[in-house]
């Protein structure tokens, strides 16, 4: 049986980072790229699952949390980016995919 469920995606910075509508740079560990998916089984903290973005390329996370939301009605999967480092065309690819949505944590 298949569930829709909420990726939260923790993104690491980048050495160069892309600026703010204020000018700054900006700090990936205050956001996370949300989108929800459809997935067959509630991955338990450790999985590794395949996300894609607008560029179709997939990519890896891996799940550091699965909880159920009562707001959402759905399970929310905390996910950490694959890589160590994420790419300038990789996080073009995300910023510009309407399906993430980028959210503060403030």
């Amino acid at each position: 049986m298949a569930f829709e469920a909420e990726i939260s995606l923790r993104i690491p910075n980048m050495k160069v980072r892309p600026l703010d509508e204020s000018g700054y740079p900006m700090d990936f560990a205050s956001v996370r790229l949300k989108k929800r998916v459809t997935v067959e089984a509630i991955p338990k903290p450790g999985d590794s699952i395949q996300l894609t973005s607008r560029s179709g390329r997939p990519f890896d996370a891996t799940v550091t949390r699965a909880e159920w939301s009562e707001g959402l009605n759905m399970f929310v999967l905390s996910c950490q980016y694959g890589n160590r480092s994420i790419s300038a065309e990789e996080y073009g690819a995300l910023a510009e995919d309407p399906e993430w949505e980028m959210k503060p944590l403030i």
